[in-house]
């Protein structure tokens, strides 16, 4: 049962939504305490994933940022967001996800604040990094950030 609320949370459905499906699916109510606990579950391995320590070298990097449109925890409302995407392959030629960071907005700032991250954890050199720099976004100067980060 913890899977199929996890899943659901994550898909985004409410608190209340994921109650009412489970009570028409399956026939029962969930707790409140329940519905806690595995949220409470699911946020503490999202923080130790956040927070590993990554591999000193990578020699292939992959950065980029999606505009997506997320529930905002606060308003429960759907809006428009950036989320900032790092992937790294290893040495053995593993693909990993280095990290994942949602924002408002693009910038040269949360760029810079990504790269001292994956510094702090642990990543020292890259030998590639696969940036897009080509296309309209470019043209309209939306990853001039992740370039000013790069070289510093």
């Amino acid at each position: 049962m913890d899977d199929t609320i996890s899943a659901l949370y994550a898909a985004g459905m409410t608190v209340r939504d994921i109650r009412a499906h489970l009570e028409e699916v399956y026939g029962f109510t969930v707790s409140s305490d329940l519905f806690s606990r595995v949220i409470d579950a699911v946020l503490d391995e999202i923080l130790e994933w956040q927070s590993r320590a990554l591999e000193r070298t990578y020699p292939i990097s992959i950065f980029d940022a999606l505009r997506i449109k997320i529930r905002d925890a606060e308003s429960r409302m759907r809006k428009n967001k950036v989320v900032y995407v790092a992937l790294g392959i290893s040495r053995h030629g593993a693909r990993e996800v280095l990290g994942l960071w949602v924002a408002d907005n693009e910038g040269a700032k949360l760029w810079l604040s990504v790269m001292n991250e994956l510094k702090n954890r642990g990543m020292q050199d890259t030998m590639i990094a696969v940036v897009p720099f080509g296309g309209a976004p470019l043209a309209c100067g939306q990853r001039t950030g992740l370039r000013a980060s790069l070289r510093r």
